[in-house]
């Protein structure tokens, strides 16, 4: 990555705000375009949506320009960019920045395929921009709760649960993209290993695409994972639970409660603990995290590569499922006797 000598020249007696624009206002972008309007060192500079009457909203909330286009807002003088739009337009939007010379953060999956992923990588590294893809769990106070609790541990298995009701949002993907990509990230991120070994299973109980999706993996490591994921649970869970040959670790992404179990005993006893789980909106730390490494021009903490390889993993799921069978037909309940 190479430095940016204008965002690290001097302005008055601080560094000169990064000039930031959104890409996409629906739930996802309108909550980059709140949380950049409130960061130190960030100017929001506008948002772009061809949808005009949500954009217009939003830049009326956050005091900055609305315009229908990526084209619109580069020329406004942007630094750097994020895109929230639907996945689909992922590659173009972000070529488009990356040509004009701006820094970029597209929300996962960085792209619709593998080869458009590789596209964005290869364009972000000739034109020394920074490129950090959006898999905000791994910013969750939880998830670093648990990182560092099974930190030099001979990790054995891990079990992820991510279940609620059919999002109200109309989407291109089925559950595994949109979903399950968080938490094949996470596996990775925890072992630090790469993922070797995949096995699917997958139904679409409601909606065209797969709804419900168990997952199951194996690292390079010799880790064992799976994922339960699916949009047919009324309420939503989040919780991750990982064996290591010293200790039990289970995490609740949502309440944030983080809890080992360590000390077995013969007799089956053990001890317990909460751990301390610092306070942090994810997306704040996130963004942070991405404007550091573009004024520093270092890696950010969620590489192009490491996006392309969780969006591969995920496809994978999609392409080596079983195949279909059909449902067996139920028979009428028997007559009681009477």
């Amino acid at each position: 990555m190479t430095h940016v000598p204008s965002l690290n020249s001097p302005v008055a007696d601080g560094e000169r705000p990064v000039r930031v624009g959104v890409v996409g206002v629906g739930v996802m972008g309108s909550n980059h375009a709140r949380v950049l309007a409130g960061l130190p060192g960030a100017e929001l500079v506008g948002v772009a949506d061809p949808d005009t009457k949500q954009t217009e909203y939003v830049a009326r909330a956050l005091g900055c320009a609305a315009v229908s286009t990526v084209e619109e807002l580069l020329d406004m003088g942007c630094d750097a960019i994020t895109i929230a739009a639907p996945t689909h337009l992922h590659r173009d939007v972000a070529l488009a920045c990356i040509a004009r010379g701006v820094h970029v953060l597209v929300e996962k999956p960085i792209a619709s395929t593998v080869e458009e992923g590789d596209e964005i990588i290869a364009a972000a590294q000739a034109a020394g921009v920074t490129l950090m893809i959006g898999h905000v769990e791994r910013f969750n106070p939880a998830v670093e709760a648990i990182k560092e609790a099974i930190r030099n541990e001979d990790i054995l298995s891990i079990a992820i649960t991510r279940v609620g009701p059919f999002p109200p949002r109309m989407s291109n993907v089925g559950i595994v993209i949109d979903l399950a990509v968080h938490d094949i990230d996470l596996i990775r991120y925890f072992t630090d290993s790469d993922i070797v070994e995949v096995q699917p299973q997958l139904s679409s109980a409601v909606a065209e695409r797969e709804d419900i999706a168990l997952l199951q993996f194996r690292t390079a490591s010799g880790v064992l994972a799976h994922i339960n994921t699916n949009w047919l649970t009324p309420f939503k869970a989040r919780n991750v639970t990982v064996a290591t040959r010293g200790k039990y670790v289970q995490g609740d992404l949502l309440t944030r409660q983080v809890t080992e179990c360590f000390g077995f005993q013969p007799d089956g006893s053990y001890s317990m603990r909460h751990l301390s789980v610092g306070y942090a909106e994810p997306l704040r730390s996130e963004l942070l995290a991405f404007l550091q490494a573009v004024r520093n021009g270092t890696h950010p903490p969620v590489t192009g590569e490491q996006g392309v390889t969780s969006l591969k993993i995920a496809i994978q799921c999609l392409t080596d499922r079983p195949p279909a069978v059909a449902p067996a037909k139920h028979k009428a309940p028997r007559a009681v006797a009477g």
